[in-house]
């Protein structure tokens, strides 16, 4: 799991409109137990985290620095 992408886009909030941002970047955990099931597990700007279906986000590679800098804000 430790190839897991680490940031994810969300393309669709389908079934999830309060809970979920199109267009917006959301950090991934690894949760090979979620991934089984066809979920992810993406963090939410309270910092809590959470699972949705995979099919609701693409996985995005950011440039070291801005995904370091993302982790911050959530920290």
């Amino acid at each position: 799991m430790t190839n897991d992408p680490a940031f994810w886009l969300c393309v669709s909030n389908a079934d999830y409109e309060a809970s979920l941002e199109p267009r917006k970047v959301y950090e991934g955990l690894p949760d090979s137990d979620a991934q089984k099931l066809g979920m992810i597990r993406v963090i939410d700007e309270s910092g809590e985290d959470y699972l949705f279906p995979v099919s609701l986000f693409h996985p995005i590679a950011l440039p070291h620095d801005v995904a370091v800098a993302v982790h911050r804000l959530a920290v």
